[in-house]
């Protein structure tokens, strides 16, 4: 069983489809818990470790073979939690992605405290992988709002819109998993990247040992 991390009950029939598509028969479990998004938001994602440590330990309980964490704000927490079985962000392969497409990479996301740990990531990874990265962020006016309000669809068509504006970059990071869907909006010949699926293919990955 893959238990996944949310900070939003949005992002469980996203993950629900997409194991639909590529993973039939894996067995996902959701924990939602939309105050760690919060806390870390008004503190720092290093508030919450505690909590995001006994969620692990409570999924792991439950029978995880491995936790997936789709929150990019507090990603990294999880990942150094430490819980028995493997813990990974479902970022860090679009993060990996982005490094090998080029250098510049352009980092849109929705809230401000998302941009710490994304832009580390992707330096992360491209040390990983002997190259260098230049990093640029991007908020996008109003796509939160449009999200916590129950909009998904103006989420994403602020967040295409941002994409569409950016130049002069070789990546597009949609940081959030809130704003993959800009991905099939956006006309910028200047490739996009979003995390849902292939973090949801780590996971399973994770489960079966790989």
């Amino acid at each position: 069983m893959l238990a996944l991390l949310h900070t939003s009950p949005a992002h469980v029939p996203v993950f629900d489809a997409l194991r639909d598509e590529d993973h039939q028969g894996l067995e996902l479990r959701h924990f939602v818990d939309e105050e760690l998004l919060a806390r870390a938001r008004r503190e720092s994602p290093e508030a919450v470790a505690d909590e995001v440590r006994a969620v692990l330990d409570k999924a792991v309980a439950e029978g995880a073979r491995a936790v997936l964490c789709t929150c990019s704000t507090i990603g990294a927490v999880a990942e150094a939690a430490g819980a028995g079985v493997p813990v990974l962000r479902s970022d860090r392969p679009m993060a990996a992605a982005a490094v090998a497409l080029g250098p510049r990479v352009v980092v849109l996301a929705s809230v401000e405290s998302t941009f710490g740990p994304t832009a580390s990531l992707i330096e992360e990874e491209a040390r990983r992988a002997g190259r260098r990265v230049e990093v640029r962020t991007c908020l996008v006016e109003g796509a939160w709002d449009r999200f916590a309000a129950g909009d998904p669809e103006g989420c994403a068509r602020l967040a295409a819109e941002a994409a569409d504006a950016v130049t002069e970059a070789d990546a597009i990071v949609l940081a959030q998993g809130s704003l993959a869907p800009a991905r099939q909006l956006t006309t910028t010949t200047i490739p996009v990247l979003s995390s849902p699926r292939p973090g949801l293919a780590a996971g399973a990955r994770a489960v079966l040992g790989e």
